[in-house]
C-alpha cells in the first residue's frame, strides 16, 4: 500500500470523523454511531432513577401514520423523517419547530411497502432523505430548502408481465378481501454518508400480493406468492453529497452466477426441500430471471471505517416464495452483503437462506463489535435473522463465527405449503423483523426484539373459469386466533446463548436502545414506552401512550442533560394504533 494512498486515507477518515459529529452526546447516524449498536454512553439516566423519568416535550407531525424513524440529533437540532417523506427540524431540547420541508410524490407510483420512512442523514450542512417513490433528496440543514432531487431508479417500478389481471383471479372469499401489494421500487431505509458520498438502496423489488382485510385498522392479511415475469432486482449505491451523481452501484443480483451452486443446505447446515434436479433443468427455461430477481436493500448499512468496508441485509428473491420461475440459489437475495466502501465492490455474501421460500429477508440492521473467539479477539458483525438466530460473522472475511440460540420459538421451519396448511413460525413476519438491536460490548451482550406469530403456508389451485386460466399459488397468513407475542432478548455477544428474555403481549417491532448504566428501552403496539434492567430483564420504568411505539429509540444530551425521543405513530401492518407525535422524556428538575 503507498504512501500517498495512505495519506489520503486518512484525510478521508478525518472529514468522516468530523461530520459525524460527537456520538458520546448525539445521535448524528441511524445506529448512534458508525457501529450501529444503538447504545448510549450518558449516564445521567440510571436503574436507581429511571422512575423519574417525565416527558420533557411532545411535537405533534400532524400525519397519522405508521412511524418508523429513527431521529438524528446534531449541535442540539433533531432532524426526523416524518411518514409520506416530510422532514422536520426542531430544537432538540424543547420540540419547538425550526423548519418543515412538505415532499411532492410522484402520484404515479405505487408505494410496495407504505408511507413509513426510518430516518435521514445529517452531514455537510446537508439532509439526506430517501423517498418511498425512489428519489434520492438533500436538503439545507438550516432551513429545510431542497438542492437536489435524483430519480434513483429513472422510472423503472420493475413489473413487466400484467399484475393487475391476477387480483382478479384469487381467492378474496367473496370479495371481503382486498388485493394490494405487487412491486413499487422505493427507498425506506435511512442513509449513510462517507467520504463525500451518500449511500442508500432500494425496497419493494420482491414482488408479492397481499389479500387484506379493507378496515384500516386490521393487521397485515395473507402474503401471496405466484410464479411469473415480476418485480426487478434491488441495488445498493452511494451519490456525491453535492451533485448527486451516482459514484458506484452494487445489484443486489447479478447478471452472471445468479443461480449459485444449486446449494441443498444453508450454509449453517440446515436441509432445504429443493428439487435440485428439476431446479437445474428449468434455468434454460428462464434466462431472465436475475431481471426480475428482487433483493430489497432493506437495512441501513453498517460502515467499517479501519477496513473500509459496508455491510448491509438484503430481501427475498422476486417473485416472493414461489420459486418455480426462479431456479437456483437467487445470489445474493436474503443474505447478508460486505462491500469495499469506496468502490461498491462485493467483498462477500453469506446467504442466509439459499432459493429463499419463505419470505426470509435480512432485514435487521447489521451491528458491528469485536468478539472473543476461540480465545481470540474478532471483529465481528452481527444480524438478527427472521430465522429466529443471531449470526455473527468474521467480519473481513465473511465466516461464520457462531450463531445464537433461537431467540423466538421455532417450528415446522423451511417447510412447504400444503394444501390444508403448514403452521410455521417464525415466518414471513419474522423472528426479527426490521427492528434494529443494540449491543453493550461492556457487558457482553445484544438485545434484540423478537416476534412469535404463527402463520400458516398454504397452496391454491384454482381450476379455470370464465375467460379465466387456472392458477397456482401459495399463500402465507398470521393466524390471528393463535397465541402471538413479543420478546425482547438478551443474548450473550460471545456465545450467543439467551441470558434472559421479556414477554409482552403483542409482537415487538421497533427497536432497541441500551445504556451504559445497565437499562434498555423498547416500545410496544399498545402504546408503552419501557424500560428493563440491563442485567436482569425486569422492567423497571413504563409509560403509556395513545398510539403504538414502535419505532427505535434515541439518547442524547444538550447543555449536559440527556433526552430519550421516540416516534408514536404506531405500525398498519401489525394492527397497531397510529398517532402523529415524536416524544422526548429527561428527569424530572430537583
Amino acid at each position: 500500500m503507498t504512501l500517498p494512498y495512505l495519506f489520503a486515507t486518512a484525510i478521508s477518515m478525518s472529514v468522516c470523523a468530523t461530520a459525524l459529529a460527537n456520538p458520546d452526546t448525539e445521535w448524528p447516524v441511524f445506529g448512534g454511531n458508525w457501529n450501529h449498536q444503538r447504545h448510549s454512553p450518558s449516564t445521567q439516566i440510571a436503574p436507581d432513577n429511571v422512575a423519574q423519568l417525565d416527558t420533557a416535550w411532545e411535537f405533534d407531525t400532524g400525519i397519522s401514520s405508521s412511524f418508523q424513524a429513527t431521529p438524528i440529533v446534531v449541535n442540539g437540532v433533531m432532524y426526523v423523517s416524518l411518514p409520506f417523506n416530510h422532514v422536520v427540524a426542531l430544537k432538540a431540547d424543547t420540540g419547538k419547530l425550526l423548519w418543515r420541508y412538505t415532499h411532492d410524490r410522484i402520484k404515479d407510483r405505487p408505494m410496495c411497502c407504505g408511507p413509513a420512512n426510518r430516518g435521514v442523514a445529517v452531514s455537510d450542512g446537508k439532509v439526506f432523505m430517501g423517498t418511498v417513490d425512489s428519489r434520492l433528496l438533500a436538503l439545507d440543514a438550516e432551513n429545510g430548502t431542497k438542492l437536489w432531487d435524483i430519480d434513483v431508479t429513472k422510472g423503472d417500478q420493475g413489473v413487466r408481465e400484467d399484475a393487475s389481471a391476477l387480483g382478479s383471479q384469487l381467492n378474496t372469499q367473496d370479495g371481503k378481501l382486498e388485493v394490494s401489494g405487487t412491486s413499487g421500487a422505493g427507498i425506506n431505509m435511512a442513509p449513510m454518508v462517507f467520504d463525500g458520498k451518500v449511500i442508500v438502496g432500494i425496497t419493494g423489488v420482491g414482488y408479492g400480493l397481499h389479500l387484506d382485510s379493507p378496515d384500516p385498522d386490521a393487521p397485515l392479511g395473507s402474503v401471496v406468492g405466484i410464479a411469473g415475469n415480476y418485480g426487478r432486482r434491488g441495488f445498493m449505491a452511494a451519490y456525491d453529497i453535492n451533485t448527486g451523481a451516482q459514484a458506484w452501484k452494487f445489484d443486489t443480483v447479478p447478471e452472471k452466477g445468479w443461480e449459485g451452486t444449486f446449494t441443498r443446505k444453508t450454509r449453517d447446515g440446515v436441509v432445504l426441500p429443493r428439487d435440485i434436479d428439476q431446479e437445474k433443468a428449468d434455468v434454460s427455461k428462464y434466462p431472465d430471471a436475475w431481471q426480475f430477481g428482487g433483493g430489497s436493500a432493506w437495512s441501513t448499512p453498517a460502515i467499517d471505517r479501519e477496513n473500509g468496508m459496508l455491510y448491509f441485509g438484503t430481501g427475498n428473491p422476486s417473485p416472493q416464495m414461489e420459486g418455480s420461475s426462479r431456479p437456483g440459489d437467487n445470489l445474493y437475495t436474503a443474505s447478508l452483503v460486505a462491500l469495499d466502501i469506496r468502490t461498491g465492490e462485493l467483498k462477500w455474501h453469506y446467504q442466509q437462506v439459499p432459493h429463499d421460500m419463505w419470505g426470509y429477508d435480512v432485514a435487521s440492521p447489521p451491528v458491528l463489535f469485536k468478539v472473543r473467539h476461540q480465545g481470540q479477539a474478532v471483529q465481528a458483525v452481527g444480524q438478527a435473522g427472521k430465522t429466529g438466530w443471531f449470526y455473527v460473522h468474521n467480519r473481513i472475511t465473511g465466516a461464520l463465527l457462531f450463531k445464537s440460540e433461537a431467540f423466538v420459538p421455532q417450528h415446522n421451519m423451511f417447510t412447504l405449503p400444503s394444501e390444508q396448511g403448514n403452521v410455521i413460525y417464525p415466518g414471513v413476519i419474522g423472528g426479527s423483523n426490521w427492528s434494529p438491536v443494540s449491543v453493550d460490548e461492556q457487558r457482553r451482550m445484544v438485545f434484540i426484539a423478537g416476534i412469535h406469530w404463527p402463520v400458516k403456508y398454504q397452496l391454491h389451485e384454482l381450476k379455470a373459469k370464465g375467460n379465466k386460466p387456472a392458477l397456482k399459488y401459495s399463500s402465507m397468513s398470521p393466524i390471528e386466533d393463535g397465541e402471538k407475542y413479543g420478546l425482547l432478548s438478551a443474548l450473550h455477544l460471545d456465545t450467543g446463548k439467551l441470558l434472559w428474555q421479556h414477554k409482552v403481549k403483542a409482537p415487538l417491532i421497533g427497536g432497541v436502545l441500551s445504556t451504559k448504566t445497565g437499562l434498555v428501552f423498547s416500545g410496544e403496539g399498545s402504546g408503552e414506552f419501557f424500560a428493563l434492567n440491563s442485567n436482569t430483564g425486569k422492567r423497571v420504568w413504563e409509560q403509556a401512550n395513545p398510539a403504538g411505539v414502535n419505532a427505535p429509540p434515541v439518547s442524547y444530551e444538550v447543555n449536559g442533560k440527556q433526552y430519550l425521543a421516540v416516534a408514536i405513530g404506531g405500525n398498519k401492518l401489525f394492527g397497531f394504533k397510529q398517532g402523529q407525535t415524536i416524544k422526548a422524556w429527561a428527569l424530572k428538575a430537583k
